[in-house]
């Protein structure tokens, strides 16, 4: 849809000659904009930052219960096709997900694509059908069946959708807020014509030009200066701009962060991460992974699995997790002493933490032993000790 025929229908005119700047100057177009821009920058704030989160994970394959990186860990990590690099493809297929309630990934030639439309067909005892796929203007001529592709749906309620009505009573709100600034910088002025310049020959003619040429340059000039005929006396009677500027930008400000904030909240998402305030920002980060990204990479993983393992991999413990422990930014030195609390309990390898932490793998055996508290023994030394003093 062309942004004329846009303009038609949002205004409710028919079809008819529109002058584009004469549409602009419309101030119900002029409200309409900004109640867009608003709703799509607060929304794809939000959904930016998920994205980029679910885009900082690793997904780690496991065969038979055991970690291994094959082309299926390269193909989830590093190249899904041709055309896409996993972190492109990541934010493709989460923007899709919460623009759209739902996203289609397709398996073409063992490459992934994010599909940009297609046609979905209902069934309530067999497999749902896609027909009319499109990947980047290129339509697959296939049918293809549920079991043949992986289908996310976030939730059985369109978010997007629920919050249409909430915007649209907000967004009034914000353009009479702009109205009030807007008059409130206005200038205002009276206009004293006397007898003399009113029996004037040309009176009419020179009354025409101040009121539309003068005064308009006048006005709209940062430095300008109002020539005035004989007779004519103006006078300025504004505020003086003492207290109007304040109060209402911070109105306007106050509306725009409600409408972040409200639609944060929609996302289940800290408010104060979509506003990019930085105060308490790790407690807003373990809440955002705590109620939207956790989640959404239980969804994710679930329908993964499913369709790429099915259940004979669930029971040979071949399948894919989605580990978050990168979507935090780690400073060593901070955690220095959580590290050797985890290596010295016996839990974690000095390989376990430098993966988390994103580090090189040392290739030494030591490395890849537990160690625990008593000098950092062997786990296998310390019990072979206690078997030693039971069997004296």
């Amino acid at each position: 849809m062309s942004i004329k025929d846009w303009l038609i229908k949002k205004l409710g005119v028919g079809n008819i000659s529109i002058n584009m700047q004469d549409i602009m100057d419309d101030k119900e177009v002029q409200g309409a904009v900004y109640e867009i821009y608003l709703r799509e920058l607060a929304f794809w704030t939000c959904v930016n930052k998920i994205a980029n989160a679910v885009s900082k994970c690793e997904f780690k394959t496991y065969v038979k219960g055991k970690e291994v990186k094959d082309a299926e860990y390269y193909l989830w990590n590093y190249e899904p096709n041709q055309n896409q690099n996993a972190a492109g493809f990541v934010n493709k297929l989460i923007g899709k997900l919460y623009r759209n309630n739902e996203c289609l990934v397709v398996e073409v030639n063992r490459k992934l694509y994010v599909a940009d439309s297609y046609c979905k067909e209902i069934f309530a005892l067999k497999d749902y059908k896609f027909s009319g796929i499109v990947i980047d203007g290129y339509e697959l001529s296939e049918t293809l069946e549920m079991s043949d592709v992986m289908f996310f749906e976030l939730n059985s309620n369109d978010m997007r959708k629920l919050m249409n009505g909430m915007y649209e009573t907000y967004s009034k709100l914000i353009v009479y807020a702009q109205e009030a600034y807007k008059k409130s910088r206005g200038k205002k002025g009276i206009l004293n014509v006397e007898a003399i310049a009113q029996e004037d020959d040309n009176f009419n003619e020179n009354f025409n030009q101040l009121m539309t040429e003068h005064f308009k340059n006048f006005f709209s000039k940062e430095n300008a200066v109002l020539p005035l005929f004989e007779g004519y006396n103006y006078q300025d009677i504004s505020d003086g701009g003492k207290t109007y500027s304040t109060e209402s930008t911070r109105d306007i400000k106050s509306l725009a962060d409600d409408i972040f904030e409200f639609t944060a909240r929609g996302f289940s998402f800290p408010p104060s991460l979509a506003k990019g305030d930085v105060q308490d920002t790790g407690k807003a980060i373990d809440e955002l992974l705590t109620f939207v990204v956790d989640p959404l990479i239980k969804m994710l993983q679930q329908e993964i699995n499913r369709k790429r393992n099915g259940y004979k991999g669930f029971k040979q413990g071949t399948y894919i997790k989605i580990e978050t422990l990168a979507v935090k930014h780690i400073d060593i030195f901070d955690i220095a002493t959580p590290v050797d609390k985890l290596i010295s309990s016996g839990a974690f390898t000095i390989n376990d933490i430098l993966e988390v932490l994103g580090k090189p793998r040392i290739e030494e055996e030591w490395a890849n032993q537990h160690f625990m508290t008593k000098n950092y023994s062997k786990i296998q030394d310390l019990l072979a000790g206690l078997d030693k003093n039971d069997a004296q």
